[in-house]
């Protein structure tokens, strides 16, 4: 309940968790997909267990792609290189089930303009800002996505050699009046070698990942759980098996707001649980960029085969600054919600998937997120009469 003081809580991954590497196989055969045929149809799932992956789905293509090769990269990059880890790209076993898309699916979404181009699938998807951080993001889910950025940089820039892949963060918010006011826990586990003593990571952890993040949050009565059963060496997919689309809580808003019916990774634009999510971020961070809110929550759903989303949904949770039916009849105006817009406008028929699965799909300003942009403000302003 969001009242007085409440607690909040996020958690992320970093980019060797069993689940993370699957979503970053399934992007990064799409990307190499993309990259020579960006009108392909994908939807590519990856599993991960002991000593093998396993690439499945449908895929409709001109292009060749070798997919023991980009499986083999991927895990080279995440830094599972070493048979000591029990899992390593080299010995790793891949196998591989591709078919077509399905042509009853195809028909809805293959279409002569982007006018005319439907969704691949029925379902809702969710977009959310606030103005708790920079980014416009909810503080907690940022503060656990940085936590796990700084892990992994500390470990592929070698300041703590002893690390592995493997890792996990979580931050506990507390809230004074709907404003972050303190970290009240932080909980992280990270992989690591053998020969590391316990004391000695626990210190370097809060020193060099958890203090340049988190050091102006925390306080005295901050409670820190690091490696809590005090040993993390067996990780990565010897130790749990990976699957992808299973961390689409840490991929959004981290429990902030509701979530649309399907994962991201490995699935080209045409699905709209990609990239009506995407826009639906855009739509709801524009309006609270513009101050027309201080949260804004997007609800968009779709048939298959429509060229008009079912229903538009926005969830000012009583903070709209204008009258609300005016900040919605502002949006209707200035975004166009049509699948094939949608693909356009955001310039999605890129190779650019890879990049979004780890860290978060939202709250970073790269340049291939134009999901990101803020180029409405002024339009949404002036239409809703602020």
């Amino acid at each position: 309940m969001r009242n007085g003081k409440y607690m909040f809580t996020s958690e992320a991954m970093t980019e060797g968790h069993p689940d993370k590497v699957c979503d970053q196989i399934s992007d990064a055969v799409l990307d190499a997909i993309y990259g020579e045929d960006p009108y392909a149809r994908v939807a590519c799932e990856t599993m991960a267990g002991m000593g093998f992956i396993v690439v499945t789905g449908e895929i409709t293509t001109k292009a060749y792609i070798d997919i023991q090769k980009t499986v083999r990269d991927v895990l080279k990059d995440v830094g599972y290189s070493k048979p000591e880890y029990g899992f390593d790209y080299q010995s790793v076993g891949v196998l591989t089930s591709i078919h077509e898309q399905s042509p009853d699916i195809s028909m809805g979404v293959t279409k002569e303009s982007k006018e005319q181009v439907g969704a691949g699938d029925q379902g809702m998807m969710s977009g959310y800002a606030c103005t708790e951080t920079e980014e416009l993001m909810p503080a907690p889910i940022r503060l656990a996505h940085r936590l796990a950025e700084t892990l992994m940089r500390a470990r592929k820039d070698n300041v703590l050699s002893y690390l592995r892949p493997d890792g996990k963060t979580q931050v506990t918010v507390e809230y004074e009046k709907d404003k972050p006011v303190r970290i009240d826990s932080i909980v992280l586990a990270t992989q690591h070698d053998e020969d590391i003593e316990l004391e000695k990571l626990r210190e370097d952890i809060k020193e060099k990942v958890i203090e340049p993040v988190c050091g102006d949050l925390t306080d005295d009565k901050t409670n820190y759980y690091i490696n809590n059963t005090g040993r993390f060496v067996i990780g990565g997919p010897v130790a749990d098996s990976g699957c992808t689309g299973r961390k689409i809580i840490q991929d959004t808003y981290g429990g902030v707001g509701n979530h649309g019916g399907g994962a991201f990774s490995g699935k080209d634009p045409s699905k709209v649980d990609r990239s009506a999510a995407y826009y639906a971020r855009y739509v709801a961070k524009n309006i609270v960029a513009a101050g027309l809110a201080t949260r804004a929550e997007v609800q968009l759903s779709y048939a298959i085969g429509g060229t008009d989303p079912t229903s538009v949904f926005i969830d000012l949770h009583g903070t709209a600054k204008v009258d609300a039916s005016k900040i919605h009849k502002a949006v209707m105006k200035n975004f166009n919600f049509k699948p094939g817009n949608i693909i356009e406008e955001l310039d999605l028929r890129r190779p650019i998937f890879r990049k979004t699965t780890n860290y978060g799909h939202f709250g970073r300003e790269l340049p291939e997120f134009t999901w990101e942009k803020t180029d409405r403000v002024d339009a949404l302003k002036k239409d809703a009469g602020l």
